[in-house]
Protein backbone atom coordinates (compact mmCIF):
# COMPACT_ATOMS: atom_id res chain seq x y z
CA UNK A 1 0.00 0.00 0.00
CA UNK A 2 1.41 3.44 -0.75
CA UNK A 3 -1.24 6.55 -0.36
CA UNK A 4 -0.33 10.09 -2.16
CA UNK A 5 -2.24 12.97 -1.27
CA UNK A 6 -1.87 16.06 -3.97
CA UNK A 7 -2.63 19.66 -1.85
CA UNK A 8 -3.96 21.77 -4.56
CA UNK A 9 -5.48 19.16 -6.71
CA UNK A 10 -7.41 21.03 -8.67
CA UNK A 11 -5.25 23.76 -9.79
CA UNK A 12 -3.27 24.17 -12.87
CA UNK A 13 -0.39 22.25 -11.78
CA UNK A 14 -2.49 20.15 -9.11
CA UNK A 15 -4.62 18.52 -11.95
CA UNK A 16 -2.08 17.41 -14.52
CA UNK A 17 0.13 16.15 -11.91
CA UNK A 18 -2.58 14.30 -10.47
CA UNK A 19 -3.36 12.44 -13.80
CA UNK A 20 0.20 11.87 -14.10
CA UNK A 21 -0.01 10.08 -10.79
CA UNK A 22 -2.85 8.03 -11.64
CA UNK A 23 -0.72 6.51 -14.26
CA UNK A 24 1.85 5.22 -11.39
CA UNK A 25 0.82 1.74 -10.84
CA UNK A 26 3.04 1.67 -7.59
CA UNK A 27 0.44 3.84 -6.33
CA UNK A 28 -2.61 2.12 -4.60
CA UNK A 29 -4.67 5.31 -3.15
CA UNK A 30 -4.39 8.75 -4.21
CA UNK A 31 -6.02 11.21 -2.26
CA UNK A 32 -6.97 14.95 -4.09
CA UNK A 33 -7.65 17.91 -1.40
CA UNK A 34 -8.37 21.45 -2.56
CA UNK A 35 -10.74 23.98 -1.60
CA UNK A 36 -12.74 23.94 -4.90
CA UNK A 37 -13.32 21.44 -7.02
CA UNK A 38 -11.62 18.27 -6.11
CA UNK A 39 -14.60 16.30 -6.19
CA UNK A 40 -15.02 16.72 -9.88
CA UNK A 41 -11.32 15.81 -10.83
CA UNK A 42 -11.50 13.17 -8.46
CA UNK A 43 -14.83 11.60 -10.21
CA UNK A 44 -12.51 11.77 -13.78
CA UNK A 45 -9.51 10.40 -12.77
CA UNK A 46 -11.36 7.34 -10.96
CA UNK A 47 -12.30 6.36 -14.34
CA UNK A 48 -8.68 5.10 -15.64
CA UNK A 49 -8.03 1.80 -15.31
CA UNK A 50 -4.93 1.76 -13.41
CA UNK A 51 -5.09 0.49 -9.71
CA UNK A 52 -5.16 3.06 -7.44
CA UNK A 53 -8.14 4.22 -5.83
CA UNK A 54 -9.14 7.82 -6.13
CA UNK A 55 -10.64 9.76 -3.13
CA UNK A 56 -11.73 13.76 -2.97
CA UNK A 57 -11.04 15.55 0.10
CA UNK A 58 -12.98 19.26 -0.23
CA UNK A 59 -12.15 22.06 1.94
CA UNK A 60 -10.12 22.94 5.20
CA UNK A 61 -12.93 20.41 7.51
CA UNK A 62 -11.97 17.60 5.23
CA UNK A 63 -7.68 18.23 4.90
CA UNK A 64 -7.43 15.47 7.94
CA UNK A 65 -8.59 12.64 6.04
CA UNK A 66 -6.87 14.06 2.80
CA UNK A 67 -3.46 13.50 4.92
CA UNK A 68 -4.26 10.36 7.29
CA UNK A 69 -1.93 7.43 6.72
CA UNK A 70 -0.27 9.31 3.19
CA UNK A 71 3.22 7.98 2.61
CA UNK A 72 3.93 10.74 0.33
CA UNK A 73 2.78 14.58 0.06
CA UNK A 74 2.85 16.79 -2.53
CA UNK A 75 2.44 20.40 -2.75
CA UNK A 76 1.51 22.67 -5.61
CA UNK A 77 -1.17 24.64 -3.79
CA UNK A 78 -0.90 28.26 -3.84
CA UNK A 79 -2.55 31.30 -5.95
CA UNK A 80 -0.75 33.07 -8.74
CA UNK A 81 0.05 36.50 -8.98
CA UNK A 82 -2.76 39.04 -9.98
CA UNK A 83 -3.12 42.61 -11.60
CA UNK A 84 -2.08 44.85 -8.65
CA UNK A 85 -0.33 42.16 -6.41
CA UNK A 86 2.79 42.86 -5.11
CA UNK A 87 5.46 40.16 -4.36
CA UNK A 88 5.00 40.38 -0.96
CA UNK A 89 1.50 40.11 -0.70
CA UNK A 90 1.96 36.55 -3.04
CA UNK A 91 4.55 35.88 -0.64
CA UNK A 92 2.10 36.32 2.43
CA UNK A 93 -0.71 34.24 1.03
CA UNK A 94 0.81 31.63 -0.04
CA UNK A 95 3.69 31.00 2.80
CA UNK A 96 0.48 30.94 4.54
CA UNK A 97 -1.45 28.25 2.60
CA UNK A 98 2.00 26.42 2.68
CA UNK A 99 2.59 26.92 6.85
CA UNK A 100 -1.26 25.87 7.24
CA UNK A 101 -0.74 22.42 4.93
CA UNK A 102 2.73 21.88 6.83
CA UNK A 103 0.87 22.46 10.18
CA UNK A 104 -2.10 19.49 9.19
CA UNK A 105 0.79 17.27 7.65
CA UNK A 106 2.97 17.33 10.51
CA UNK A 107 -0.21 16.40 12.56
CA UNK A 108 -1.19 13.77 10.59
CA UNK A 109 1.22 11.94 8.56
CA UNK A 110 4.50 13.29 10.18
CA UNK A 111 6.66 10.58 8.82
CA UNK A 112 5.34 11.18 4.91
CA UNK A 113 7.79 12.31 2.24
CA UNK A 114 7.08 15.78 1.51
CA UNK A 115 7.62 17.23 -2.18
CA UNK A 116 7.16 20.50 -2.12
CA UNK A 117 5.98 22.61 -5.80
CA UNK A 118 4.46 26.43 -4.18
CA UNK A 119 6.70 28.96 -5.07
CA UNK A 120 8.91 30.50 -3.81
CA UNK A 121 10.49 27.25 -2.88
CA UNK A 122 13.67 28.77 -2.07
CA UNK A 123 11.36 29.91 0.59
CA UNK A 124 8.56 27.83 1.39
CA UNK A 125 10.63 24.52 1.97
CA UNK A 126 11.98 26.16 4.78
CA UNK A 127 8.66 27.03 5.58
CA UNK A 128 7.99 23.39 6.14
CA UNK A 129 10.62 22.26 7.52
CA UNK A 130 10.73 25.21 10.53
CA UNK A 131 6.38 24.14 11.24
CA UNK A 132 7.70 20.34 11.77
CA UNK A 133 10.38 21.53 13.54
CA UNK A 134 7.90 23.43 15.65
CA UNK A 135 5.75 20.33 16.02
CA UNK A 136 8.76 18.31 17.19
CA UNK A 137 8.65 16.04 14.35
CA UNK A 138 11.20 17.22 11.38
CA UNK A 139 12.81 14.64 9.93
CA UNK A 140 15.25 16.37 7.11
CA UNK A 141 15.54 13.54 4.97
CA UNK A 142 11.66 13.57 4.18
CA UNK A 143 10.98 17.39 2.68
CA UNK A 144 12.06 17.72 -0.99
CA UNK A 145 11.68 21.36 -2.65
CA UNK A 146 11.24 20.28 -6.35
CA UNK A 147 13.28 21.77 -8.71
CA UNK A 148 13.18 19.25 -11.39
CA UNK A 149 11.36 21.84 -14.06
CA UNK A 150 14.93 23.48 -14.05
CA UNK A 151 16.77 20.42 -14.88
CA UNK A 152 13.69 18.92 -17.76
CA UNK A 153 14.42 22.08 -19.32
CA UNK A 154 18.11 22.16 -19.10
CA UNK A 155 18.22 18.89 -21.07
CA UNK A 156 15.22 20.18 -23.24
CA UNK A 157 17.53 23.46 -24.29
CA UNK A 158 20.49 21.94 -24.97
CA UNK A 159 18.67 19.46 -27.35
CA UNK A 160 17.63 22.72 -29.02
CA UNK A 161 21.38 23.82 -29.42
CA UNK A 162 23.33 20.33 -30.22
CA UNK A 163 19.70 19.82 -32.51
CA UNK A 164 20.36 15.92 -33.78
CA UNK A 165 23.24 14.60 -31.81
CA UNK A 166 21.88 14.79 -28.14
CA UNK A 167 18.87 13.02 -26.70
CA UNK A 168 17.08 14.91 -24.14
CA UNK A 169 15.78 12.09 -21.88
CA UNK A 170 19.38 10.79 -21.09
CA UNK A 171 21.30 14.38 -21.36
CA UNK A 172 21.85 15.23 -17.89
CA UNK A 173 22.58 18.46 -16.39
CA UNK A 174 23.67 18.53 -12.45
CA UNK A 175 21.26 21.94 -11.06
CA UNK A 176 22.18 23.73 -7.89
CA UNK A 177 21.38 26.21 -5.71
CA UNK A 178 17.73 26.85 -6.22
CA UNK A 179 14.80 27.71 -7.91
CA UNK A 180 13.84 31.03 -8.72
CA UNK A 181 16.25 33.20 -11.65
CA UNK A 182 19.82 34.11 -10.69
CA UNK A 183 19.64 31.26 -7.67
CA UNK A 184 19.30 28.37 -10.46
CA UNK A 185 23.20 27.41 -11.55
CA UNK A 186 23.17 24.75 -14.56
CA UNK A 187 26.17 23.28 -13.87
CA UNK A 188 26.66 22.36 -18.14
CA UNK A 189 30.35 21.73 -17.01
CA UNK A 190 29.37 18.98 -15.57
CA UNK A 191 26.60 17.50 -18.31
CA UNK A 192 26.29 13.86 -19.46
CA UNK A 193 27.10 12.47 -21.74
CA UNK A 194 30.12 15.07 -21.88
CA UNK A 195 29.42 18.27 -24.49
CA UNK A 196 31.45 21.06 -25.87
CA UNK A 197 29.87 24.67 -25.72
CA UNK A 198 31.17 28.25 -26.26
CA UNK A 199 30.71 30.41 -23.82
CA UNK A 200 28.30 32.60 -25.92
CA UNK A 201 26.54 29.19 -25.94
CA UNK A 202 26.73 28.66 -22.20
CA UNK A 203 25.34 32.65 -21.23
CA UNK A 204 22.61 31.98 -23.24
CA UNK A 205 21.60 28.41 -22.12
CA UNK A 206 22.66 29.79 -18.96
CA UNK A 207 20.11 32.52 -19.14
CA UNK A 208 17.52 30.43 -21.07
CA UNK A 209 17.22 27.84 -17.96
CA UNK A 210 16.97 30.54 -15.89
CA UNK A 211 14.44 32.36 -16.91
CA UNK A 212 12.40 29.48 -19.13
CA UNK A 213 9.39 30.02 -16.70
CA UNK A 214 9.26 33.94 -18.61
CA UNK A 215 8.93 31.84 -22.66
CA UNK A 216 5.76 30.20 -20.87
CA UNK A 217 4.04 33.26 -19.18
CA UNK A 218 4.61 35.46 -22.04
CA UNK A 219 3.30 32.51 -24.97
CA UNK A 220 0.52 32.56 -22.71
CA UNK A 221 -0.10 36.01 -23.01
CA UNK A 222 -0.44 36.63 -19.24
CA UNK A 223 -3.20 34.03 -18.77
CA UNK A 224 -1.08 31.53 -16.75
CA UNK A 225 2.23 30.21 -16.42
CA UNK A 226 4.40 26.75 -16.85
CA UNK A 227 1.58 24.17 -15.60
CA UNK A 228 1.87 21.07 -17.65
CA UNK A 229 6.16 21.04 -17.86
CA UNK A 230 5.56 21.59 -13.93
CA UNK A 231 3.67 18.94 -13.49
CA UNK A 232 5.58 16.42 -15.39
CA UNK A 233 8.95 17.51 -13.74
CA UNK A 234 6.52 17.30 -10.25
CA UNK A 235 5.38 13.66 -11.31
CA UNK A 236 9.37 13.08 -11.84
CA UNK A 237 10.48 13.53 -8.75
CA UNK A 238 7.86 11.74 -7.00
CA UNK A 239 8.12 8.39 -8.89
CA UNK A 240 12.10 8.79 -8.14
CA UNK A 241 10.96 8.89 -4.23
CA UNK A 242 8.48 5.89 -4.40
CA UNK A 243 11.14 4.10 -6.66
CA UNK A 244 13.28 4.36 -3.89
CA UNK A 245 11.12 3.94 -1.04
CA UNK A 246 8.68 1.32 -2.03
CA UNK A 247 11.27 -0.83 -4.05
CA UNK A 248 14.93 -0.24 -2.46
CA UNK A 249 16.06 0.80 -5.65
CA UNK A 250 19.69 2.03 -5.29
CA UNK A 251 21.53 4.47 -7.07
CA UNK A 252 18.53 7.45 -8.24
CA UNK A 253 19.99 10.93 -8.29
CA UNK A 254 18.24 13.27 -8.42
CA UNK A 255 19.23 17.39 -7.80
CA UNK A 256 16.31 18.89 -5.25
CA UNK A 257 16.23 21.66 -2.26
CA UNK A 258 16.92 20.10 0.69
CA UNK A 259 18.52 20.86 4.40
CA UNK A 260 21.70 19.64 4.20
CA UNK A 261 21.96 18.22 7.08
CA UNK A 262 19.64 15.30 5.99
CA UNK A 263 23.37 14.09 5.27
CA UNK A 264 25.19 13.43 8.46
CA UNK A 265 28.61 12.49 6.61
CA UNK A 266 28.74 14.97 3.65
CA UNK A 267 26.08 17.92 4.94
CA UNK A 268 28.87 20.11 7.09
CA UNK A 269 31.29 20.17 4.53
CA UNK A 270 28.93 21.30 2.08
CA UNK A 271 27.49 24.17 3.99
CA UNK A 272 31.36 25.30 4.22
CA UNK A 273 31.24 25.69 0.61
CA UNK A 274 28.43 27.88 0.28
CA UNK A 275 28.85 29.96 3.49
CA UNK A 276 26.93 28.29 5.67
CA UNK A 277 23.21 28.00 3.53
CA UNK A 278 20.74 25.50 5.22
CA UNK A 279 19.12 24.45 2.25
CA UNK A 280 20.52 24.10 -0.95
CA UNK A 281 19.65 22.45 -4.35
CA UNK A 282 21.97 19.85 -5.32
CA UNK A 283 21.98 16.36 -6.92
CA UNK A 284 20.66 14.06 -4.03
CA UNK A 285 20.67 10.19 -4.49
CA UNK A 286 17.28 8.75 -2.86
CA UNK A 287 16.92 5.66 -0.50
CA UNK A 288 13.70 3.69 1.25
CA UNK A 289 13.96 6.91 3.86
CA UNK A 290 14.26 9.70 1.53
CA UNK A 291 17.63 11.51 1.35
CA UNK A 292 20.50 8.52 1.30
CA UNK A 293 22.92 10.91 0.10
CA UNK A 294 23.69 14.89 -0.81
CA UNK A 295 26.96 15.12 -3.55
CA UNK A 296 28.94 17.82 -3.15
CA UNK A 297 28.85 20.67 -6.45
CA UNK A 298 32.42 18.84 -7.35
CA UNK A 299 34.76 21.09 -9.98
CA UNK A 300 33.21 23.55 -11.52
CA UNK A 301 34.40 26.70 -14.10
CA UNK A 302 35.10 29.78 -13.47
CA UNK A 303 31.63 31.11 -14.95
CA UNK A 304 29.93 28.55 -12.58
CA UNK A 305 31.28 29.86 -9.39
CA UNK A 306 30.81 33.50 -10.20
CA UNK A 307 27.16 32.30 -10.68
CA UNK A 308 26.98 30.35 -7.74
CA UNK A 309 28.62 33.62 -5.48
CA UNK A 310 25.12 34.97 -6.57
CA UNK A 311 22.88 32.55 -6.28
CA UNK A 312 24.49 32.18 -2.54
CA UNK A 313 23.52 36.09 -1.72
CA UNK A 314 20.22 36.16 -3.05
CA UNK A 315 19.46 32.42 -1.58
CA UNK A 316 20.31 33.65 2.34
CA UNK A 317 17.66 36.33 2.43
CA UNK A 318 15.02 33.79 0.77
CA UNK A 319 15.60 30.93 3.14
CA UNK A 320 15.53 33.34 5.70
CA UNK A 321 11.98 34.63 5.06
CA UNK A 322 10.76 31.56 5.24
CA UNK A 323 12.17 30.79 8.40
CA UNK A 324 11.15 33.93 9.55
CA UNK A 325 7.53 34.02 8.65
CA UNK A 326 6.77 30.73 10.72
CA UNK A 327 8.62 31.92 13.96
CA UNK A 328 6.59 35.21 13.77
CA UNK A 329 3.20 33.02 13.52
CA UNK A 330 3.85 30.67 16.30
Amino acid sequence: MFKVTVCGAAGGIGQPLSLLLKLNEDITDLALYDLVNAPGVAADLSHINTPSKVTSYLGADQLPGALMGANLVIIPAGVPRKPGMTRDDLFKINAGIIRDLATAAATHCPKAFMLIISNPVNSTVPIVAEVFASKGVYDPKRIFGITTLDVVRASRFVTDIKAGSVNPVTTRVPIVGGHSGPTIVPLLSQIQPHQSFTQEEIEALTKRIQYGGDEVVKAKDGAGSATLSMAQAGARFAKAVITAALHGATGIVEPTFVDLDADATNGAAIRAEIQGLQHFALPVELGKDGVERIHSIGSISDYEKQLLSGAVSELKGSIQKGVDFVRASL
